[in-house]
């Protein structure tokens, strides 16, 4: 609303329907992202259509169509590469969990000890997007990084009863996304990989490499958290399994002899 009202010059409520669609070739001329211009469109729909009453940004204004692009992942082999380069076991455990459990990095800092429940084998996870809890799975590999990273926080007197699987710098607090992401970035560089990747890639990572181990795609979507399995099975557009399990048509023409 700031950036209409100061492109307007007045107040934003004194504009029209003209004057909302310059606004939109405005965003565009200036290079705003597709997602940073729907955001404004729904924006200036709320204002003008719920808090005015008016239908002028409905009419002038519309979506635009974000471009969908491929996922880029990291093999197993740079993911172990990845995580052996982790600053600490601290940092190494919640980047395992990232990729071992395809939880997103909110949800990584968000758990609490208790939230490990190593008899069954799982993770809960409480109020993840959507505001939904679920569990995810916890494999034994995934339990004996967790189990050396609470005992060295033990002794390192950070694990509080009841409290944080990955404390801050106070315990008190967590740790927040913005130091696990700067983890990440670090372990990345360290370990040589220059594919450009984000934390959020090893949940990417997580699901493409079940899909290349032939797990089935609704289970994939139950761990994932997802609601549509349409989210899901964006990454079978990735997973090398999927491509190799198809014959090119090439392969089957009569080939001349040598």
């Amino acid at each position: 609303m700031r950036d209409f009202a100061a492109f307007l010059g007045r107040a934003p409520d004194q504009a029209n329907g003209e004057e909302l669609r310059r606004y939109q070739l405005h965003m565009r001329s200036t290079g705003t992202s597709a997602t940073g211009m729907n955001a404004a469109v729904s924006a200036l729909r709320f204002f003008f259509g719920v808090t005015l009453g008016r239908g002028d940004a409905q009419v002038a204004m519309t979506t635009v169509r974000e471009p969908k692009k491929l996922s880029v992942v990291l093999s197993p082999g740079e993911v172990t590469r990845l995580l052996d380069a982790a600053p600490g076991l601290k940092y190494r455990a919640a980047l395992s969990i990232a990729y071992g459990t395809g939880l997103r990095a909110s949800e990584v800092v968000s758990l609490k000890v208790g939230d490990i429940d190593s008899e069954r084998k799982v993770i809960r996870v409480e109020q993840g997007k959507g505001s939904k809890d679920r569990y995810a799975m916890l494999s034994d590999v995934l339990l004996d990084v967790l189990r050396a990273w609470w005992l060295a926080g033990r002794e390192r007197g950070v694990m509080l009863p009841g409290g944080w699987l990955f404390p801050g710098q106070n315990p008190i607090n967590p740790l927040t996304t913005r130091q696990l992401r700067r983890a990440f970035e670090g372990a990345r560089e360290a370990a040589g990989i220059d594919k450009r990747v984000s934390l959020h890639m090893l949940r990417h990572c997580f699901a493409t490499h079940l899909l290349e181990q032939k797990v089935d795609i609704r289970v994939i979507q139950v761990l994932l958290g997802h609601t549509k399995l349409d989210t899901t099975a964006r990454y079978a557009q990735v997973a090398n399994s999927t491509l190799h399990a198809v014959k090119s048509p090439l392969d089957h023409l009569k080939r001349p002899p040598a």
